[in-house]
């Protein structure tokens, strides 16, 4: 059984507003007043100074369940987006893994299914845990990345990214939050991210909903469960539109989607639907027995779903 033994969660106290960003990247003021208005974007989160390992062991560190048992963690994993991050030979994973005293732990990065990794981590941590048999091993999954570049600071026509990072704790334990489903599906054909054709693009955007829901169904079908008895759906925070359209099309009540964060964090990468995750922790939003599901979608093409009972 995968489970969730905990998360922590870091954003930058740094902010730029949208409208600052879209300058930066050459954006006119109609195309910014989209992102503003249409996509409900207000600021992303940044930290100028700070390197991805900063960023993720700000996350790790907060992890108050990880302290005093660090030596049960089997399994460090980064997931993130990109598959380069840093010039050779950094290696944040390697750097967090050591600086939390965890240098007897395997260590590696994913990176196949983009900003859907993070699910794909948790999923792959759960099955190595099982796999090892010690029902008190650990895994910690690291997720956020840096906007070190204008490519990574946009998803041209959809998002603005922000610096946040999120810690994940996978245990096999079935007194916390318990994995009941996961479905991911990619589209190959759209393998080419942001160098699509225009008519690839255009496809793409047409099948994105119904892909989309095609894996919230699937994983709820998984967990034996309707999406009804879904409690909350913590999403990738690339837009508000995307949501309205996807709950339309599933008949699902909006309020059910958190959208608190898209605002004020932007598309955090792989560590979106982790952040909002925590952030309704933080706000009482889930209350023991609550079925939730985290979604998102990885450029590439993947689509992914996972659901828990708290």
């Amino acid at each position: 059984m995968t489970s969730l033994e905990a998360v922590a969660t870091y954003l930058p106290s740094g902010r730029v507003p949208i409208t600052e960003l879209g300058r930066e990247l050459g954006l006119d003021p109609a195309e910014i007043k989209v992102y503003k208005r249409f996509y409900g974007l207000s600021e992303i989160c940044r930290d100028p100074e700070g390197t991805p390992t900063d960023l993720l062991l700000a996350a790790a560190s907060k992890l108050d369940a990880l302290r005093g048992r660090e030596d049960q963690v089997r399994y460090v994993v980064q997931a993130r987006t990109m598959p380069i991050v840093v010039p050779h030979p950094v290696n944040p994973v390697h750097e967090v893994r050591d600086a939390l005293g965890l240098g007897h732990a395997t260590a590696f990065a994913l990176t196949h299914h983009a900003c859907a990794s993070g699910l794909l981590a948790v999923d792959l941590c759960g099955k190595l845990l099982a796999a090892d048999g010690d029902p008190d091993a650990l895994a910690l999954v690291l997720t956020g990345e840096k906007t070190f570049t204008p490519a990574a600071q946009t998803v041209p026509g959809t998002a603005m990214n922000g610096e946040g990072a999120a810690a994940v704790l996978v245990s096999t334990r079935d007194d916390r939050d318990r994995m009941l489903g996961y479905a991911a599906r990619t589209h190959g054909r759209f393998y080419e991210c942001l160098s699509l054709t225009d008519a690839l693009f255009a496809e793409f955007q047409q099948v994105y909903t119904e892909a989309l829901a095609e894996v919230m169904v699937a994983a709820a079908r998984k967990a034996g469960i309707a999406l009804d008895d879904l409690t909350l759906v913590f999403p990738h925070n690339v837009n508000r539109v995307s949501w309205v359209r996807l709950t339309r099309h599933l008949d699902l009540p909006l309020e059910r989607v958190f959208l608190d964060n898209v605002p004020v964090t932007g598309h955090c990468f792989c560590a979106d639907p982790f952040i909002n995750y925590q952030t309704a922790l933080e706000l009482g939003r889930l209350r023991p027995g609550d079925r939730y599901m985290l979604v998102t979608v990885g450029l590439g093409s993947t689509f992914s779903a996972m659901v828990f009972e708290h």
